[in-house]
């Protein structure tokens, strides 16, 4: 298939649903082979994908283990050439700081953080090997410039995520590498799905969104393929937001 990503390869983790899926869709219908990572229930991915005649590899692996994800992200850049890596995943654990488990805590890190690390360090070792650039995005979020309300660990993990992201660029660029990320409002995933069953809490979250609505996984897409193809080639160590207009209010 044809398109702004033909001949490329992408990487995205989480994608077994939620906007891990639509952007992998995305890169697809853009005409890049896609690599979707998850835990589990892969083959709806794979079955998607597969209609707009792309190659799709499935890879199960949970990022919450560390060793785990080392040996499987060297194995992929071993037998793959990625030239577009989205770290989408990522898990929220809800409660006051004065309660909030050290369990908790680490296990939040360890997937919105320390797997972010992993999977593009080596990723983007392998780029500069290679020698032809590379897109490197990574989903933030509104809580990379607030601090929410009962999630420590996501705001501390996804301020960290766009400073990394910063750190990254500043050291990539010589190679032809841009290191963005896109820091999604309120979309209507699993990650949200405790705030949307709270009829009053989802009134008042909507009524301080511009655009009066909630987002769908499918308004990630648009940035995450242009943040993935050609037209972005000067972008470089960017967090954009796409959230109805929500921190403009």
């Amino acid at each position: 298939m044809t398109g702004p990503l033909s001949d490329k390869t992408a990487l995205v983790t989480g994608s077994a649903a939620g906007i891990g899926l639509a952007c992998a869709r995305g890169f697809a219908r853009a005409g890049a082979n896609v690599i979707v990572w998850g835990r589990k229930n892969l083959q709806v991915a794979v079955d998607q994908l597969g209609e707009f005649g792309v190659n799709v590899t499935a890879v199960e692996c949970d990022l919450a283990d560390h060793a785990n994800t080392t040996t499987t992200i060297k194995k992929i850049v071993e037998e793959h050439s990625i030239d577009i890596l989205l770290n989408n995943a990522g898990i929220i654990r809800r409660a006051p700081a004065v309660d909030y488990s050290w369990d908790d805590w680490r296990d939040v890190l360890a997937v919105n953080l320390d797997a972010v690390f992993q999977i593009t360090q080596t990723v983007g070792a392998s780029m500069i090997a290679r020698g032809q650039g590379g897109r490197i995005i990574t989903l933030s979020s509104l809580l990379s410039f607030q601090g929410g309300v009962s999630v420590p660990a996501y705001t501390a993990s996804k301020h960290a995520v766009s400073g990394l992201t910063k750190a990254l660029a500043n050291e990539w660029a010589q190679y032809g590498i841009t290191v963005n990320a896109i820091a999604p409002g309120y979309i209507e995933t699993a990650n949200t799905e405790q705030l949307r069953a709270d009829s009053d809490r989802e009134k008042q979250i909507r009524a301080r969104i511009p655009a009066a609505r909630w987002g769908l996984p499918e308004d990630i897409v648009g940035p995450a393929v242009f943040l993935a193809g050609p037209d972005s080639a000067y972008i470089n160590g960017h967090v954009l937001v796409v959230d109805g207009g929500w921190l403009a209010r």
